[in-house]
């Protein structure tokens, strides 16, 4: 039988507030455990939320970025469950009115295709404490510091059909978030994780298949790797005649496995009822369209940009605008270099992604900074350097000794483009290699090659190539 898979992602993205959805409790991470929890989020007696402005901003831009509705109203609700990070009993979070409903978010296939999908609702919640397994002797510990941080949690349809389509709807709502500066998106911090919904159904039929839900992958790779063997355990256990049985079930990264976890609750399991303590979230139109004037240019319109400001290919554009912070760094490498485009795009996704990935560093962080890129290419764009010795002078930046110029000027690397200079070592190298020029103009054409390299290597590779192609041509006839 042939199956087909349904994935359904609920993406939970931390708010790049400064302090807790309704407390003034500080977010900073880091900090030692237990130390920014306060009696508001650990719900002690007594007590009385107020929310964060910031949270509900931060949700409007996300909502307006993915064309969504805004909720004029929405409702903060009780959820009710026990669990040892969750000291109070109840997470409040919303339910049945949400502040984001129905939003879409293209991503690109392998095939160069794209797929629209859907977003069911983005809602706003607080965040639960951590077990800490590790380092207690076989014992658990919790640290509240995350109480209360302010979630925005975002579910998408039941479009996504394979794990790889999973893996580019969370890359590129990761980048968006990004984009939009309401999440670090640090996914070893938590700041971004996610629960899978994984089904199968027979190729064909439009009844669901029963689901299963991963919770808190924390990393592409193991949502793709998680997906991929919970359809496959899925399959073999419907082809040996059982049944799946709906419930949760975590990712055991070491052994490529997912194992239960408890039966998958349903909502009136939760116990849901508005929070005594909060007013419902009224939100005025003016509200939403001063919002709406802070959205920056976000990735595809910056994508379309760039390919038709930059003269770019799809693929390179969307690679340098994967990120905001890459975005930036080419787009200052294209005016430092006197707008090259597609020679700033070959630099920057090359030899300096390259670097930066051999050493660990962000862009961010690049010890070669956009001027000192764009200044070099200069060189490259009016012949002072080939783009040999570039390699060289890219290192040496890279390596702190300076500006190109600088290096170039010290190292005596400018090329040579004299012609009567270069026509004096094309000379020297024919006079030296008679077999080859009479095997050459016997026509083996592949000998250019070696004469060329001939030349280079005679001008320490400092002679213009296009130059010395050029003038041995015209001597060898």
């Amino acid at each position: 039988m042939e199956w087909e898979t349904v994935i359904g992602l609920e993406i939970h993205v931390q708010l790049a507030t400064k302090s807790k959805i309704f407390s003034g409790s500080s977010t900073a991470y880091g900090a030692a455990p237990n130390t920014q929890a306060s009696a508001i989020d650990l719900g002690m007696p007594g007590v009385l939320p107020v929310l964060n402005e910031d949270a509900v901003r931060m949700a409007v831009k996300f909502g307006l970025a993915i064309g969504a509705k805004i909720a004029p109203r929405s409702v903060f609700a009780r959820k009710n469950y026990f669990y040892p990070d969750l000291p109070k009993g109840y997470q409040i979070s919303q339910y049945e009115l949400p502040v984001v409903e129905h939003g879409v978010l293209d991503i690109d296939l392998e095939d160069g295709s794209t797929k629209r999908i859907g977003v069911t609702r983005a809602h706003l919640e607080e965040d639960a404490g951590k077990s800490l397994h590790e380092d207690f002797e076989g014992m658990t510990g919790i640290d509240l510091n995350r109480a209360g941080t302010p979630l925005l949690e975002i579910v998408s349809e039941p479009d996504l059909r394979s794990a790889k389509e999973a893996v580019a709807y969370m890359k590129k709502m990761h980048s968006l978030v990004r984009y939009l500066e309401i999440s670090d998106g640090n996914m070893q911090e938590g700041s971004f994780r996610c629960d899978a919904n994984v089904s199968v159904r027979p190729k064909g039929q439009k009844e669901f298949g029963t689901r299963a839900e991963i919770k808190n992958l924390n990393s592409f790779r193991f949502v793709e790797r998680a997906i991929n063997y919970e359809v496959e355990r899925q399959i073999d256990l419907l082809e040996s005649g059982g049944t799946v049985v709906q419930e949760t079930r975590l990712y055991d990264a070491q052994k490529n496995e997912t194992r239960s976890m408890r039966t998958k609750e349903e909502a009136n399991d939760y116990r849901y009822f508005p929070d005594p303590d909060l007013l419902p979230l009224d939100i005025e139109p003016a509200f939403i369209d001063a919002v709406r004037e802070t959205l920056p240019e976000l990735p595809d319109e910056k994508r379309d940009r760039f390919m038709k400001e930059y003269e770019l290919p799809a693929y390179d554009a969307g690679v340098l605008t994967a990120s905001r912070e890459l975005a930036a760094f080419y787009e200052h490498v294209v005016q430092e270099s006197g707008r090259q485009g597609k020679l700033s795009a070959n630099w920057v996704m090359g030899d300096l992604l390259g670097a930066l990935n051999k050493a660990g560093l962000d862009i961010t962080e690049s010890p070669v900074t956009p001027q000192m890129l764009g200044g070099m290419l200069k060189r490259i764009q009016d012949n002072t350097i080939s783009g040999k010795i570039a390699k060289d002078v890219f290192e040496a930046m890279w390596n702190g000794e300076g500006e190109a110029d600088e290096i170039i000027e010290k190292r005596g690397l400018k090329q040579v483009t004299d012609t009567g200079a270069i026509e004096a070592m094309i000379d020297e190298v024919i006079a030296a290699n008679p077999q080859q020029v009479e095997q050459y103009k016997a026509g083996k054409d592949k000998l250019m090659g070696f004469f060329v390299g001939q030349v280079m290597k005679a001008s320490k590779g400092k002679a213009n190539p296009a130059q010395v192609n050029e003038l041995l041509k015209q001597k060898l006839g």
